[in-house]
């Protein structure tokens, strides 16, 4: 019975990662924060962003050993945020009013450094970890040039249950840096790595757990 529980709260506790990601996404500063906020605090973003899916996806895919599980546990992020941008559309609120972060072709490198390395847990740390910090800026940046306009979303629908200092503010673009793309994958491809190689240790430590 014990072996049973472990190995199924194992499995549970890739499922619940993932959709906890995915409401770290939705409800960090603001519940749309990605919409809200990204032309202001993009870098933060990107490098929130960058490390809560490497060592998630990490974990998963050294747990499984097979290359094509991160992507997995991208898309089921994915996913579930896909439910939550139409749960607000039949709302009435507008298609726009959650932009859906792109994870999954940084996932898809994370992925192919695993496969193309011959399965090396260090060289996915290292090497992957920091694709999954350089490219998801650019991915979302690119992602977020698609949506109509995110400061109307911002101010033209009000939030009830928002209190008022988390309101969004207006952004003064180029005031602190002038390329977030740039500063969010240095720094993403920076920290990425260490948080990678957290991931690949709490999977060892989730072994040595099943195993007692």
């Amino acid at each position: 019975l014990m072996v049973w529980l472990r190995r199924t709260t194992h499995y549970l506790f890739i499922v619940v990662v993932a959709v906890n990601s995915t409401l770290l996404t939705i409800n960090a500063g603001d519940y749309i924060f990605y919409t809200d906020w990204a032309w202001t605090s993009f870098v933060v973003f990107s490098i929130s962003q960058s490390t809560m899916l490497v060592v998630g996806a990490i974990y998963y895919m050294l747990f499984t050993g097979v290359p094509g599980t991160a992507t997995y546990y991208a898309t089921i992020m994915t996913i579930y945020t896909w439910v939550a941008k139409g749960a607000w559309f039949a709302l009435g609120y507008p298609y726009d009013f959650i932009a859906v972060p792109v994870w999954i072709p940084s996932a898809m490198l994370l992925d192919l450094t695993y496969w193309a390395t011959r399965r090396n847990k260090h060289a996915a740390i290292i090497i992957g970890g920091t694709l999954v910090g350089l490219s998801l800026p650019l991915f979302n940046m690119i992602n977020l040039l698609l949506v109509r306009d995110p400061l109307e979303m911002a101010f033209k629908y009000p939030r009830p249950t928002l209190p008022p200092y988390m309101t969004p503010i207006e952004p003064q673009v180029g005031k602190f840096y002038n390329s977030p793309v740039a500063l969010g994958s240095g720094a993403g491809a920076v920290l990425s790595v260490p948080i990678a190689a957290l991931g690949a240790k709490l999977n060892t430590w989730t072994y040595r757990w099943r195993a007692a």
